[in-house]
């Protein structure tokens, strides 16, 4: 609630049981009822079959399904709730795949997500950022220097935590505040 009351316009609720930040559908669920109604609920997911994806989301109340893995397009046909696909970028030609889709862009590590690592930002001089959320290695202090590229958003986990999977209500402040200003 403080990252809502903060300004933030999404919340990810980890659905990866391998992740130190995962929450069962059930406890996400307990959350969600409490949100205002036009924050994005987004469920983050890792091999997942299209029916657990679905079945999940319905669950959790969750309001858009975050894929984070290779998927066929049979799976995304299959899902009945919106979804964006996140882009594992290992180098610059990786950021325009589904260039026409609002998508997420992430830097590529063996382990999914939350460790901090950046994209180069160079990467993005020249290419339309628009339909882009933009994820790995941003933190309070530098995510002020992403306003020129006009990405649709920017996301945050690792770096603004205690520790892993517990937030600091004051970096999340402060990665909101200056993300917005």
């Amino acid at each position: 609630m403080e990252a809502i009351e903060a300004g933030a316009d999404a919340l990810g609720f980890v659905f990866y049981e391998k992740s130190p930040r995962y929450i069962t559908p059930k406890n996400a669920k307990a959350i969600i009822e409490k949100l205002p109604p036009f924050v994005e609920k987004v469920a983050l997911f890792v091999n997942e079959s299209a029916k657990n994806i679905n079945d999940m989301c319905k669950i959790s109340k969750a309001t858009l399904a975050q894929i984070h893995f290779e998927a066929d397009e049979e799976l995304f046909n299959s899902l009945e709730v919106p979804f964006i696909r996140v882009i594992r970028a290992q180098k610059k030609e990786d950021i325009t795949t589904f260039e026409n889709e609002y998508r997420l862009v992430d830097a590529y590590c063996e382990a999914y997500g939350g460790v901090g690592k950046r994209l180069n930002i160079e990467w993005f001089k020249d290419i339309e950022c628009s339909k882009i959320i933009l994820a790995g290695g941003l933190d309070p202090s530098n995510v002020t220097e992403l306003k020129s590229y006009g990405f649709y958003g920017a996301d945050v986990s690792s770096s603004v935590e205690l520790t892993k999977g517990n937030k600091d209500t004051k970096k999340v402040k402060e990665f909101i505040t200056n993300a917005k200003s």
